[in-house]
């Protein structure tokens, strides 16, 4: 029977949540392990019998696996064929024709904000390189402009819409519908990217910066798919999870046709029609570009899902530890509201550098906090990985892989990326955060 106290208790929890940082920031060892060892760390410190914290961890790793393990092959996969199919370079060049040359900045922004929904930020960033390059030569704008303006579109859906990895887990660990995390994480990340933009264009302008002619910019793809082709993959997954989630049936006007257009609106069911869309993006596919892709697909998601898992093994361990009994007795947490969802992901993201790792670490955190915070509601819950998503976002600096990412396929120097780049986090952060709060106001 474990008897610890509360101080032993947070104690080991802070060491846990440094050992994540200091592993995975400063000696580079995968997150998975990391997190696996803090779990053990955090419980045996706390009494728990070896027994128990490995049942509690396999519980915790295979209840995310069994919520999340699909979906994310299937998203991850999706934005493979995206790429592959060039599918992302079509849907900019289809929004830089709407929007015109003139506003070339702002088409970034909503580029990358459209590519970055099934697409990780930083895939998209290199896909979309070339052509931001290329526009910031032939329109005159500064690069940092341009380079800021399409990170940031693609960062806002990173952090909060599935099936971006760190939003994902958060809803499953959590327990958030994921039509409804897809449609209100788009209203957060509209002003989010917004904000991103407006200082792009106004700090850009005033930092010294050279587009690197000696960057190599992608060939163009003589057989890319029609915009309606590029866009249905990307549209309709989102379209059928949200009817899913919002469309109430009557039970007395229920129909077989009508469940199964909802059924539709499964999140795995959702992603394959989006995939067979994808497919649909070019013609004369090989069997051999097919597994590869597909290969590469699950793959890719492979490092992402250990990562998710052992996030669920470590909140199992602390759920296991009855935190949140102990601080809803000590404090008045539920005074800080959806403010401390945000600062436990604010603090991981700015000490260790992912946003993925530092959602789920802060997900796992404050799930056993729940009641304490008065948000063990459906929309509390809603509120809470939002919040999360909004903490997530800042401040992403030099330990960070999008920031080299940005930097390097640029040609930005360290200077002007902190003094951009790093700052539009920041306000894209505490923007997303003040949205939560009114989204709060709308929904109680």
């Amino acid at each position: 029977m474990m008897t610890a106290s509360l101080v032993q208790i947070i104690i080991c929890l802070l060491i846990g949540i440094g050992l994540i940082v200091l592993l995975t920031s400063r000696y580079r060892v995968h997150a998975f392990f990391a997190l696996l060892l803090a779990s053990f760390v955090v419980g045996l410190g706390v009494g728990l019998p070896v027994v128990d914290v490995i049942s509690a961890v396999k519980e915790g790793f295979g209840n995310v696996m069994k919520s999340l393990a699909v979906i994310i092959v299937l998203g991850t996969t999706l934005g493979v064929l995206l790429e592959h199919t060039g599918s992302t370079q079509v849907m900019a060049s289809f929004i830089m024709r709407k929007v015109g040359e003139k506003r070339s900045a702002l088409a970034m922004t909503l580029t990358g904000f459209i590519v970055g929904l099934p697409i990780f930020c930083d895939s998209g960033y290199i896909v979309l390189s070339g052509l931001n390059r290329s526009l910031a030569r032939r329109t005159h704008t500064h690069m940092a402009v341009m380079a800021v303006s399409l990170a940031t579109g693609l960062y806002s859906v990173h952090c909060l819409i599935p099936p971006h990895p760190g939003a994902s887990a958060a809803a499953g660990i959590i327990g958030v519908d994921f039509g409804k995390l897809i449609l209100m994480g788009i209203i957060i990340a509209i002003p989010a990217s917004a904000a991103g933009y407006l200082w792009a264009s106004y700090m850009g302008k005033r930092v010294d910066d050279v587009v690197h002619d000696d960057l190599d910019t992608p060939a163009e793809n003589a057989h890319l798919p029609s915009p309606i082709k590029a866009f249905l993959p990307v549209v309709v997954p989102i379209l059928l999870i949200s009817l899913k989630s919002f469309v109430v049936i009557d039970p007395a006007i229920n129909t077989a046709w009508l469940a199964g257009l909802l059924a539709l609106g499964d999140p795995v069911l959702a992603l394959t029609i989006g995939i067979l869309l994808a497919f649909n993006c070019k013609r004369n596919w090989d069997r051999s570009t097919v597994g590869k892709l597909l290969t590469d697909g699950a793959e890719k998601a492979g490092g992402i899902l250990v990562i998710i898992g052992a996030g669920g093994a470590f909140g199992a361990v602390l759920a296991a530890t009855k935190i949140g009994d102990h601080l809803s007795g000590a404090f008045a947490l539920g005074s800080l509201g959806l403010l401390f969802p945000f600062l436990v992901a604010f603090v991981l993201k700015t000490a260790q550098g992912s946003s993925t790792v530092a959602i789920i670490t802060a997900a796992s955190i404050v799930l056993p906090l729940l009641p304490a915070l008065a948000l063990d509601t459906p929309n509390g819950h809603l509120l809470t990985v939002l919040a999360m998503g909004a903490g997530s976002m800042m401040i992403s600096h030099a330990n960070d892989a999008y920031f080299w990412v940005i930097a390097k396929f640029s040609g930005l120097e360290l200077k002007t990326m902190l003094r951009v780049y790093s700052v539009a986090t920041v306000l894209m952060g505490i923007t997303s955060l003040m949205m939560v709060y009114i989204l709060s106001m709308v929904l109680a």
